[in-house]
């Protein structure tokens, strides 16, 4: 077998390398045709992507986050890596992504996370879909897994916005410490105008407790993927890396992100600090 077959994630692989495998049905879209005015959330994964999915959904159509089963998130704000096709419903309307810069992404709002939470969260993630134990200095290092890319490359691309899109940054600590002022800037980006009663609503529906309450009753809607005996909505705090993320895998994170961190206003302490400069 080939290096390049051995390292092939799987069942990660599909989400870059998608072909339409059959013609469109009626009244849907390829998942690679897009309006001007349509608004992408993207961010490197395990940044916050599926809870801000179903922000959406309430925020953009009203639908309650604590009963409404994954599919059909989903379907009103669909994932353009798991997708093949879509229903319009609006215009604009939302896609989930963890892409990099593409010309098609006129309008983005760019969830960025620390990313030392990210990689502990995204090293979970992994372990659990490919159903095996990894080695999280490995990962870390090479970057085989991880995509699209390390998560200083992804912030970094975003950064420098190379296609001069529209974007709204928006942290995933931010969303957790004010949830309803970041609904209330992106509704001003992409100019929805909504109460903010109604925002309040939207953001205590789809709060951590409620979304890992939903994911124990209804499952998280990945059945031949995700396995039953894990929660996808794992954890949902800043600051994860300080208990989970070993020293000798932080220290190589930082020997290549300490950079990105800092210019995305994360602060270092001092632990970090110490090996960042050992």
């Amino acid at each position: 077998m080939s290096t390049a077959k051995k390292n092939r994630p799987p069942l990660l692989s599909r989400w870059f390398h998608k072909l339409r495998s059959r013609q469109t049905p009626k009244g849907f879209t390829p998942i690679d045709e897009f309006h001007p005015e349509d608004v992408f959330i993207v961010g490197y994964p395990k940044s916050g992507n599926t809870w801000f999915q179903n922000l959406i959904s309430g925020l953009a159509y009203g639908v309650d986050s604590r009963l409404s089963p994954s599919l059909l998130v989903n379907d009103l704000v669909p994932d353009v890596h798991f997708n093949e096709f879509y229903r319009r419903y609006s215009t604009p309307m939302f896609f989930k992504s963890h892409s990099l810069p593409r010309p098609e992404y006129r309008r983005v709002v760019y969830l960025v996370r620390d990313g030392r939470d990210a990689m502990v969260s995204y090293f979970h993630y992994l372990e659990a879909i490919e159903k095996k134990q990894l080695d999280f200095l490995a990962l870390v290092k090479t970057g085989l897994s991880l995509l699209p890319c390390k998560w200083h490359e992804h912030v970094e691309a975003w950064n420098r916005n190379p296609y001069a899109a529209q974007i709204l940054v928006i942290k995933y600590e931010d969303l957790i410490r004010q949830p309803v002022h970041e609904l209330e800037r992106f509704c001003e980006f992409t100019h929805i105008q909504r109460e903010r009663g109604f925002l309040e609503t939207v953001a205590d529906a789809a709060n951590f407790s409620n979304l890992r309450g939903k994911e124990a009753r209804l499952g998280f809607g990945w059945p031949d993927i995700w396995p039953e005996d894990k929660f996808f909505f794992r954890r949902g705090v800043a600051g994860s890396h300080k208990d989970e993320m070993p020293a000798e895998v932080l220290a190589a994170f930082m020997g290549e992100a300490e950079t990105t961190l800092r210019l995305n206003d994360y602060l270092l302490d001092h632990h970090a600090e110490a090996l960042a400069v050992a």
